[in-house]
């Protein structure tokens, strides 16, 4: 038996609506956090918070460019775009001593939200960035597909579990 140790990113490249997005950036990837509800009342001593299967809080990404960029002021078009973030990881195998990379991709569809130009300063990046409401996420991790959500269409799979199927059965989508 292996033992596999997730060491880091090596490198990764962002592709915007099926081409690759010219410039260097950095990629702030979305935080997912279900909405809550607070619950009390008899059988419960105090107060919990209990989160809605399937429904989250606004997400966003951001793009730190290193300098102003024309597909940065593209992806600012009001409509959606197709980003793809393709990564490779490095992992230790402590079992046979040798490393091996592991593919990760990340496939969203993003609302711009913010375009900040940046700073002009001599000799120095611009970090210009864009930011974006996430309204479809699909993430894979060595090929295989670890969750989806899509807010717009009630899906919500975790680990090949589908969260909101008896929802969108009892909604009758």
């Amino acid at each position: 038996m292996s033992n596999q140790i997730p060491e880091r990113l090596i490198n990764f490249t962002v592709y915007g609506e099926g081409n690759r997005i010219i410039g260097v950036a950095d990629a702030k990837l979305p935080s997912i956090e279900m909405m809550t509800e607070t619950v009390s009342g008899a059988g419960i001593a105090g107060e919990l918070e209990s989160g809605t299967l399937g429904h989250f809080k606004p997400m966003t990404v951001s793009l730190k460019w290193r300098t102003l960029t024309s597909a940065g002021t593209k992806l600012f078009l009001s409509s959606s775009h197709q980003v793809d973030f393709r990564g490779s990881q490095q992992v230790y195998d402590a079992g046979t001593g040798k490393y091996k990379t592991v593919p990760i991709r990340a496939s969203m569809k993003l609302n711009p939200k913010k375009l900040d130009l940046g700073s002009l300063q001599v000799a120095k990046a611009t970090d210009s960035e864009n930011e974006f409401e996430v309204l479809y996420i699909k993430l894979f991790i060595d090929g295989k597909e670890v969750l989806e959500i899509d807010k717009l269409n009630f899906i919500c799979i975790f680990d090949g579990e589908d969260i909101l199927k008896t929802v969108r059965d009892d909604l009758g989508l």
